[in-house]
Formats: C-alpha cells, sequence, structure tokens
C-alpha cells in the first residue's frame, strides 16, 4: 500500500559548481540549481511545533550545497544521486524528489533550461 506524505519543497537552490564532461566545465564551472521535494509524516511537527520533529531545511541546504561545491562529476544525473542520498539520510524523510538544472549547459542552441530528476525511497 502507497500512503499518502506529506511534503517539504527547496526550490531554486542556486550553486556553483564544477561538473560537466567538457573540459571548461570542470576548468570554469557554472552555476546548477536544485530543487528538492522531501516526502515525510509532518503530524508530529504539527502538533508539536517543534524544529526536532521536522528537517531542519536550512541545514539542509547546506548539506546540498557542499555535495554541488564538491567533487566533481560529469553528469547531472550521478550530481542528482548524490543530492537524493543526502535528503534520504534524514531519518523523517521516506522519499527524495531531486532535480538539478544546468541552465548554462554547453548546448548550441537556443534553450531554457536542462536538467534531470530522480525520485528515490518508498512510500
Amino acid at each position: 500500500m502507497n500512503e499518502e506524505l506529506d511534503r517539504i519543497r527547496l526550490s531554486g537552490l542556486r550553486v556553483r559548481g564544477y561538473h560537466g564532461v567538457l573540459e571548461h566545465e570542470r576548468r570554469d564551472g557554472q552555476d546548477f540549481v536544485v530543487d528538492v521535494g522531501l516526502g515525510l509524516d509532518l503530524a508530529a511537527a504539527g502538533r508539536s511545533d517543534a524544529l526536532a520533529d521536522t528537517v531542519h531545511y536550512g541545514e539542509l541546504a547546506d548539506r546540498l550545497v557542499a555535495v554541488v561545491q564538491g567533487d566533481a562529476v560529469q553528469l547531472i544525473e550521478t550530481l542528482a544521486e548524490r543530492l537524493a542520498a543526502v535528503c534520504l539520510s534524514e531519518p523523517r524523510v521516506r522519499r527524495a524528489e531531486v532535480t538539478v538544472h544546468k541552465p548554462q549547459a554547453p548546448l548550441p542552441h537556443v534553450f531554457g533550461d536542462v536538467s534531470v530528476t530522480v525520485v528515490r525511497g518508498g512510500g
């Protein structure tokens, strides 16, 4: 059975990173934008009004930024997997949806965005 989960969203987290297949991407870097959706039960936090009963999204954002600024990878798919693992390491989080946007992707065409979304966990 798939029970409905409450959600916390963190959208538009902009971070400079050095990911990509091309040498200049890894040398010069570019901005990445991260959107995260967490699936969890927020009933206890709603009743208690206590930060300890939810996910501290400020601390989570710090951890996500550290991943994007950390070790370079070639694919944004790999980066999204690493970010999803950070989200799922939060004890209350049962499901994570992570989108990594690469708005400055090296394409020879006019485009609005390139992104990858991964959904991990149950619930």
